[in-house]
């Protein structure tokens, strides 16, 4: 039964790596928050007309495209996405491989639907698309949104769309639904600078930092272009010409074609682009004869700019396809309210709620009373809605001088949000944090944002700590203005004095002032940059996007909220987490049980009517926990490296005449309860099903047209495909063995069903070997190796045939570690006490010449287990005084999986000493702390 409660105490509920199983719903008509099971439906609560502020229990607006198409793409993925390119389902099965994902490098579930969606609207069959209709802009060239929540890792979804086109369009160039040159246009040089990662070959790419291309498809990622630019790159004219006119001209051919190289430049060759815009919001048209009412005169610029000058590149170079990137992507245009004005061509959505839900952003806590008389209205404390109170809002809208006092409300607020952050700021200094908590206050108007400050530098509000001018930042968005042209131009900052004392000291020019500015805007909180120490940030209107500080606690709105959307925007500034480590306490729990621990920011004045939060703000919001840097360390590479090589599979030749033990083979084990073989579908109508119509859908009419005779070819036919590549030998022999085996198999009691009725039934137990087929062909094909090998011939990747501890990349991590003395890598990541008493014992042994944590290092061996392929990767890499290479692993446990991983690692090692050319590999168990010394012994003996 779903439980309803009048408050929250738990937000995180779902794992960021599965499905949403579970979320938060409003009972508007109990108003109570009823904790449902499966996933929410794609939409958002806007107020209902009339009403008062957000008090009222507000409508819920659905997404009706994204809701159609999610179990469509849905059914694509289970069903092995057909119709996908061989690129683009070798993409998906590394992403989701979650063996070779570390803790941080894992992709979020949101992450990959966005991007299983984009490649279903481009790939799956016509027929399943039927009746998704993705309505334009007005462009002439087609657009579709992802509407994805802050946290969401937006720009690996980006990373992940480029590696996709890129590599189908090398694969296959005549292919027209792909593109290799890529535009993505960013709303700030804040933003273009970030998204630098999603160059194929910049420093600290993200194809490279979460590990988005096999590596054997790298060198041919490098053939797509990518460049990213600023908004204002767009709008090549003077601003006097800009000035002149009141929409973009259609200046001609020859003119867009001058355009479009000014605005390409390296890429001027370029065809058939592909657009990324990023925080699409920005970029929207006006259609003719509609009045903008929710914009103002530059975002109506900004916004005309944009979308003008992309139509001007498609008019030259052609625009493919343009992919719009968004949390909040509505257009503030025509009598309707923002909410609804979203983009019509919204095609994924993972909202804000959903985002808090996973964990993927801070769980925000807004105050729910106080001793003070509530808000007559509402009946409500008046801080959950400062500036919406009589005694606040006329004030708040004057054109005050700085000087000029607060109101009393807006004090009481800061005194109590200001004692909080100092009990926090108390908390991160025991914890040793180097950078102090920060207070965001997002203002209405130029002049309320000058007296906060003012009131700040001159000790107004009673907590010292608080205010100290030189930790506090102003954030005037003209000055920022002036550092993105400044920034355009080639401007640079430097240093405000020489070397030479007694030399004069070097004013910096207005320009130069704005890009420090904005230089410490984009690193709060950051180590050894200059907003580093910042810890009280104060911004006219919403602060900048890209704006991502993590170092964020408390957040005071002091302006007009009259949208949903506008809260998310405001407090989405505040809820980047510090850490993505799974809570620990939840690590025993299967793996959709994983949660990453609440993180918490604590909220005043931005009203959540809509937005679930935890109504406890008793606590205040704790440090963030310490980061440890795990590298491998350059002093130590020739000494203690450890090499090993890159092998993409193990290649079994076969003696002639194949021969198969059934009766020795393993038991395979089919669950029936978990094969879906009947379902009953029901008309939708409102939404509701309608249980009078109801279908039922089973699987007889397959199942009676299906032979065993044709199912046993079918099974015999698909071994063959697997060890023919190896098998000396004609078809027609290796068939006729085949199908002898396979006849053996399937009539043995090698294949279990758990049911019996199975069992008894031939009609049914031919139904299970129907649908598992693929099981039961890997599982004879498993048998045939273990028992007919010949020789085993390793396959290396041929552009990184070797690997080694050099090769892995600097990562951070607030798990417990050690430091080390014979391992390349500087510490040891430990999972476990058992596995923290191993790297002791490897690091004084003897025996051991090197050592190192299989940690981030790619060292992985794949294995076959119950009819499925899986992959696994080894604790640690031994180099032993002997000379012998040792693969250990450490289990407190022995089962029938384990023996297998085992079976494959030892496989893997024979093949590798006997290719020769990398010295002799051996691999073995730990099963207790007690015999490791022994396993070294064995391991180093002749």
């Amino acid at each position: 039964m779903p439980r309803r409660v009048n408050r929250i105490d738990k937000l995180v509920i779902n794992s960021p790596y599965e499905e949403p199983a579970k979320h938060w719903s409003y009972d508007r008509e109990h108003r109570l928050f009823t904790l449902e099971e499966g996933r929410r439906s794609a939409g958002y609560v806007v107020s209902t007309p009339n009403s008062r502020g957000f008090d009222d229990p507000g409508k819920f607006v659905e997404l009706p495209l994204v809701n159609r198409i999610r179990p469509l793409v849905n059914a694509w993925v289970a069903a092995d996405c057909p119709g996908a390119t061989g690129t683009t389902r070798r993409l998906l099965s590394h992403w989701k491989d979650a063996e070779q994902r570390d803790s941080g490098k894992r992709l979020f579930f949101c992450g990959l639907e966005a991007i299983e969606t984009l490649m279903w609207l481009t790939e799956s069959p016509p027929g399943q698309r039927a009746g998704i209709d993705i309505p334009g802009d007005g462009g002439p060239f087609p657009r579709w949104c992802t509407k994805l929540a802050t946290g969401g890792g937006k720009t690996n979804v980006m990373a992940m769309l480029i590696a996709w086109q890129v590599l189908n369009k090398v694969v296959a160039p005549d292919d027209p639904r792909f593109g290799r040159d890529v535009l993505v246009v960013a709303p700030g040089l804040t933003v273009r600078n970030r998204l630098a990662v999603l160059q194929p070959d910049g420093e600290g790419n993200f194809y490279d930092e979460f590990r988005l291309i096999p590596t054997a498809l790298r060198e041919p990622f490098r053939l797509g272009r990518v460049k990213v630019l600023n908004w204002h790159k767009l709008d090549w004219e003077s601003d006097e010409q800009i000035a002149r006119r009141r929409s973009v001209v259609k200046l001609g051919a020859k003119s867009d074609e001058a355009y479009a190289r000014s605005v390409l430049d390296e890429m001027a060759d370029a065809r058939d682009l592909l657009v990324v815009n990023d925080e699409a919001h920005h970029a929207w048209r006006i259609p003719e004869g509609t009045r903008v009412t929710g914009a103002s005169r530059q975002d109506r610029e900004e916004a005309t700019k944009w979308v003008g000058g992309l139509d001007r590149i498609h008019s030259a170079r052609g625009v493919k396809r343009c992919y719009d990137f968004s949390a909040t992507p509505f257009i503030p245009v025509g009598d309707k309210s923002p909410e609804e004005a979203m983009f019509g061509w919204i095609v994924s959505d993972f909202g804000l709620n959903d985002a808090i839900e996973a964990g993927l952003v801070k769980t925000p806590r807004v105050v729910v009373r106080d001793n003070a008389l509530p808000d007559p209205k509402s009946f409500k404390s008046k801080l959950y809605h400062i500036y919406n109170d009589d005694t606040v809002k006329d004030d708040l809208n004057r054109k005050a001088r700085p000087e000029e006092s607060l109101p009393d409300l807006v004090m009481q607020a800061y005194h109590l949000l200001g004692a909080d952050w100092l009990a926090a700021k108390k908390q991160w200094e025991k914890a040793g944090a180097s950078a102090p908590p920060v207070m965001i206050t997002v203002t209405n108007r130029t002049e309320t944002a000058a007296r906060i400050k003012y009131a700040f530098d001159h000790g107004k509000i009673a907590i010292a700590e608080l205010c100290d001018p030189a930790r506090t930042l102003h954030i005037d968005s003209k000055v920022l203005d002036d550092a993105e042209k400044a920034e355009d131009k080639g401007v640079v900052i430097v240093e405000t004095s020489g070397d030479d004392d007694d030399g004069p000291e070097k004013k910096l020019t207005k320009e130069q002032q704005a890009l420090l500015l904005r230089e410490t805007v984009d690193t709060v909180g950051q180590r050894d940059k200059p907003g580093e120490l910042i810890q009280n940030v104060i911004s006219v209107a919403m602060l900048s996007e890209g704006w991502d500080a993590k170092t964020v606690t408390h957040i005071m709105g002091l302006r007009a909220f009259t949208s949903q959307l506008l809260c998310e925007q405001v407090v989405g500034r505040g809820l980047r987490r510090t850490s993505y480590e799974i809570d620990p306490d939840t690590l025993h729990l299967p793996a959709a049980e994983q949660l990453f621990k609440p993180e918490y920011v604590n909220v005043f004045g931005v009203p959540f009517s809509f937005l679930p939060h935890e109504e406890d703000a008793t606590g205040t919001p704790a440090p963030p926990q310490p980061r440890t840097i795990v590298e491998p360390l350059p002093e130590r590479e020739k000494e203690f490296a450890i090499r090993w090589p890159n092998v993409v599979r193990i290649e079994h030749e076969f003696r002639p005449r194949l021969t198969l033990d059934v009766d020795a083979m393993p038991v395979l084990q089919l669950n029936a309860s978990e094969t879906v073989v009947e379902a009953e579908l029901a008309k939708v109508i409102g939404g509701r099903p309608e249980w009078s119509s109801l279908t039922r859908v089973q699987l007889e009419e397959l199942i009676a047209q299906t032979r065993e005779q044709t199912l046993l070819f079918k099974i015999a036919h698909d071994v063959l495909d697997q060890v023919k590549p190896t098998w000396k030998g004609t078809r027609e022999v290796l068939m006729a063995q085949l199908v002898a085996h396979v006849a053996r198999v399937l009539a043995s009691n090698r294949i279990e069903i758990s049911q019996p009725l199975f069992h008894t039934d031939p009609k049914r137990r031919l139904l299970m070997q129907l649908l598992h087929m693929n099981r039961i062909v890997r599982h004879v094909v498993d048998a045939i190796r273990d028992e007919n090998t010949d020789r085993l011939r390793p396959i290396f990747d041929k552009l990184r045939p070797v690997l080694s501890t050099a090769d892995m990349q600097p990562w951070y991590t607030a798990r417990p570690c050690g430091s080390t003395a014979r391992s390349h890598i500087s510490v040891c990541v430990y999972d476990g006490t058992w596995e923290a008493a191993e790297a002791y014992q490897l690091d004084r042994s003897p025996r051991v010449d090197a050592w190192a944590k299989n940690d981030h290092l790619g060292f992985d061996v794949l294995y076959s287990f119950n009819g499925a392929i899986r992959r696994f990767r080894p604790d640690f890499l031994v180099r032993l005084k002997s000379g012998v290479h040792l693969v250990l692993e450490v289990k407190g446990r022995d089962d029938e999986e384990q023996r297998a991983k085992r079976r494959y690692l030892r496989e893997w090692c024979q093949a590798v000493t006997a290719e020769g050319g990398f010295g002799e590999w051996r691999s073995d168990v730990s099963l207790s702390v007690d015999d490791l010394e022994s396993v070294l012994q064995r391991a180093s003996s002749d």
